[in-house]
C-alpha cells in the first residue's frame, strides 16, 4: 500500500493553513493520503492574526475559529517553538518530507527612507502592533509620551496604529491585551493622531468597514479637511471600477462637511501631503515636515514644493511589511520575497528549486487581506501536486512520521503541539474569567510554553 504523500509547512499562519486545507481538500488526500506537518516558531499558532491584528478586531480574528477546523484533522500536526534556519534546515526538512512549503509570512517594517527615521520617537508600526498584541519577542513597555503623534501611511495597518493611539486603554480592556499593554495604554499621552498619505481619497488603501469603525469610538473625532478632498480624471476612473474605493471616498467626503465635534482624542486624516523629513532636535523627534501634493490627472502626483512643518513629537511609520529572509532560499531583496513561478520556488537559474514552494506574503510580498491568501495556498497547492503525480518530488530518506519526533528530540529542540494550543487557550480564557473577558493574553515566552504543556527532550 502506498505511504501518504508527506508535507512540511514552515509557518502556522493562516497561509499555512490555507495551504494545508487545500491539501487536505485534494485528491491526494483520498488516495495516497497526505501527512502535513506544520512547523511554527512561536509557541502558539495563527501568526498575523495573533501577533498583527489589533485586538479590538474580533471580527478578524473570528478567522481563527476556520483555521482551528483544518488543525484539527488528524492528518496535521503542529511543532510550535521550532525555528527554521535554527532548529531545523532545508536539508533536515527534505530528509523526512516530499515536498516544503515555506508560508512564513512578514512581520518586520518595511524601510522608509527619509532624514531624521534614526531619532528617538520614530517607530515602525509592526513593532508597535507586536507589542500591543502580546508578542514574546519585543520589550514590555512602550514609551507613549507624546500628546501629538504623526501615523505615515493610508492602508488598514496605518488605522490600526491610530485607533489604539486615540483609544482609551479603558476602552480596549474589554480586549485580549496582557495587563503590561493596559497599564501603557493607560499612560498614553496622546490627544491628537495625524494621518498622512502623500496622494488622495480615491489612492487611500483602508477597507470601507476599517475606516467606518473609526468614527464608532465615543473618545475619538475623525477630522478631515474639505480642502483634501480631490479627483481628477484617473481617480474618477478608479471609483467607478472599484466599489471598495467609491466607498472610502463617500465616507471621507462626508467627514470633510461636517462640524467637529466635541470628542476629546481628535484624529486628522491628511492626504496630499508627502512626508519628506522627521525633525529632530536632541536625538528626538520634534516634527514632521510634509510637501504638499497635487494630483497630475492620472491618479498619481507630483510635489508642489509647498512644505508644512506639523507639531509631532512621535512619528508611526505604517509604510508596508517586509518579510525575513530565508536561509537556503533565493532572495528578492528589492520586494523580500522568494521568487516564484506558481508558488515552486525559482532558483537564480531559472531552474524550479524541487519539493520547494512559497505561498502567501513571503511569495508575494505583504499586499491584501488576510482572505487573499486563499487564492494563493490553492495554486501553489495544484502545481505541488501536479509535481507530486508527475514525478518530479525529490524521494525523502526517511519518511515515517515518527522520525521527525527523534529528530527534534536529538537535537534537543523543545516543542509544542496542536494538544498544547487548547491548554494555552484555555489558560488564557481562565485569565479572562475573573474579569468577564473572552481571554488575557499570555505574553512572556516561558509561561507560554508552560501553559501549552511543551515537549522538552530528556
Amino acid at each position: 500500500m502506498p505511504r501518504p504523500l508527506r508535507v512540511a509547512i514552515v509557518g502556522a499562519g493562516p497561509a499555512g493553513i490555507y495551504a494545508a486545507d487545500a491539501l487536505l481538500k485534494s485528491e491526494a488526500a483520498a488516495e495516497p493520503g497526505v501527512s502535513i506537518d506544520i512547523f511554527e516558531r512561536m509557541p502558539a499558532p495563527f501568526g498575523l492574526i495573533r501577533y498583527g491584528v489589533a485586538p479590538d478586531h474580533p471580527r478578524i480574528k473570528g478567522i481563527i475559529t476556520a483555521l482551528h477546523q483544518v488543525l484539527d484533522k488528524p492528518q496535521v500536526r503542529l511543532f510550535g517553538n521550532v525555528e527554521y534556519g535554527a532548529d531545523v534546515h532545508l536539508d533536515d526538512l527534505r530528509a523526512f518530507y516530499d515536498a516544503v512549503v515555506f508560508s512564513t509570512g512578514a512581520m518586520a517594517d518595511r524601510e522608509l527612507r527619509i532624514p531624521g527615521v534614526e531619532l528617538d520617537g520614530s517607530y515602525g508600526a509592526a513593532d508597535f502592533a507586536s507589542w500591543y498584541d502580546g508578542h514574546p519577542d519585543v520589550p514590555r513597555t512602550w514609551p507613549l509620551h507624546a500628546e501629538k503623534v504623526a501615523v505615515l501611511g493610508v492602508g488598514n495597518v496605518a488605522l490600526d496604529i491610530a485607533r489604539i493611539l486615540a483609544k482609551t486603554a479603558d476602552e480596549l480592556l474589554p480586549t485580549e491585551i496582557p495587563p503590561n499593554v493596559y497599564d501603557g495604554l493607560k499612560a498614553n499621552k496622546a490627544l491628537e493622531i495625524h494621518v498622512f498619505g502623500r496622494r488622495g481619497p480615491a489612492q487611500a488603501k483602508f477597507s470601507p468597514m476599517e475606516l467606518r469603525e473609526l468614527d464608532h469610538s465615543p473618545t475619538i473625532e475623525v477630522i478631515v479637511n474639505p480642502e483634501d478632498i480631490d479627483y481628477d480624471e484617473g481617480s474618477i476612473a478608479e471609483r467607478r471600477k472599484n466599489k471598495q474605493t467609491d466607498m472610502v471616498a463617500k465616507t471621507l467626503e462626508n467627514w470633510a462637511i461636517r462640524d467637529v465635534g466635541d470628542r476629546p482624542h481628535k484624529l486628522f486624516l491628511h492626504f496630499f501631503e508627502s512626508p519628506v523629513e522627521i525633525l529632530g532636535e536632541d536625538g528626538k523627534v520634534v516634527g514632521l515636515r510634509t510637501e504638499r501634493t497635487e494630483l497630475d490627472g492620472t491618479g498619481n502626483v507630483k510635489g508642489t514644493g509647498t512644505t508644512t512643518d506639523w507639531d509631532v513629537q512621535a512619528v508611526y511609520r505604517a509604510v508596508g511589511y517586509l518579510s525575513d529572509e530565508l536561509p537556503k532560499l533565493p532572495w528578492d531583496t528589492v520586494s523580500g520575497t522568494v521568487p516564484d513561478q506558481g508558488g515552486r520556488v525559482i532558483e537564480e537559474s531559472g531552474d524550479h528549486l524541487a519539493s520547494t514552494y512559497v505561498t502567501g506574503w513571503i511569495r508575494r510580498g505583504p499586499v491584501g487581506l488576510i482572505g487573499h491568501t486563499k487564492g494563493d495556498a490553492n495554486e501553489t497547492v495544484a502545481n505541488l501536486l501536479d509535481d507530486f503525480a508527475n514525478g518530479r518530488l525529490l524521494t525523502p530518506e526517511t519518511p515515517d512520521a515518527e522520525a521527525v519526533v527523534s529528530f527534534l528530540e536529538s537535537k534537543g529542540v523543545t516543542y509544542t503541539t496542536w494538544e498544547g494550543w487548547y491548554a494555552l487557550d484555555a489558560a488564557e480564557k481562565a485569565l479572562g474569567e475573573p474579569q468577564g473577558r473572552e481571554r488575557v493574553k499570555i505574553v512572556e515566552h516561558d509561561e507560554m510554553l508552560k501553559a501549552s504543556n511543551a515537549v522538552t527532550p530528556k
